[in-house]
């Protein structure tokens, strides 16, 4: 069963600036970075002459960029994904006045005050959440969580395997991407958090600051250390 906080078609989420299919298809290339034509199509239930135009529409808009990929025996297929310049219109939380702050913080009372304050952020949300999360089954701990951060900017999805036990928690857009790069503090404060607000430890299997598409968290859950809870 899946748990997914992204926006549903008629209601997610799009990017700044952008409505109906063409910021639908900057999604779907948000969440999958290579995606054909035909791919987009069937997802989006959309024409595929239809969806062509909207391409073309975002390539010469800069927003998406293309590479020919063969594929055996025959014409080659063109698999598209975001641009930076796309990129850019997913939410980020603030970030020019956020570093500005952090800086002058650094300036003045050093790295460590800086730190502390961005743990706070994940402190202050772990609060916020604690009475829906309390006494709460792995799955419901796994939806507020996959919601909260949905909320947060970060394109949350979450999906349940084996039941109850396993879980990957996946993070397709970093909303403070530039001060994780200059506070890599802040990623690990973020697994802190979700350990503890998942009652399970998390192991981190892809980062968007080490090159990857996305943020992937691997979760086991654990009844004895569920039953106790963190939060």
């Amino acid at each position: 069963m899946d748990t997914s906080a992204l926006r549903s078609p008629s209601g997610r989420s799009l990017p700044v600036g952008l409505k109906g299919p063409r910021g639908e298809i900057l999604v779907e290339l948000k969440r999958a970075p290579q995606l054909t034509a035909k791919e987009l199509a069937r997802q989006l239930g959309c024409s595929l002459n239809g969806i062509r135009h909207h391409l073309k529409e975002l390539e010469a808009e800069g927003l998406v960029t293309y590479e020919r990929r063969h594929q055996g025996v025959g014409a080659p297929v063109f698999v598209y994904r975001l641009s930076p310049l796309a990129e850019g219109l997913f939410p980020r939380r603030y970030e020019a006045a956020l570093l500005e702050f952090l800086d002058h913080l650094v300036a003045h009372e050093g790295r460590e005050a800086a730190v502390t304050v961005l743990e706070g952020h994940y402190a202050a949300l772990a609060r916020r959440l604690s009475a829906e999360l309390e006494g709460a089954p792995p799955a419901r701990r796994l939806e507020v969580v996959t919601r909260a951060l949905a909320d947060e900017g970060y394109m949350a999805e979450s999906r349940r395997q084996h039941g109850d036990s396993f879980a990957t928690l996946t993070e397709h857009n970093c909303a403070v991407q530039a001060v994780a790069q200059r506070f890599p503090e802040l990623c690990r404060a973020e697994a802190k958090f979700l350990e503890a607000a998942l009652g399970a430890p998390v192991d981190r299997r892809a980062h968007i600051l080490g090159g990857c598409g996305s943020c992937e968290y691997h979760v086991r859950f654990d009844d004895h250390k569920h039953a106790e809870g963190t939060v």
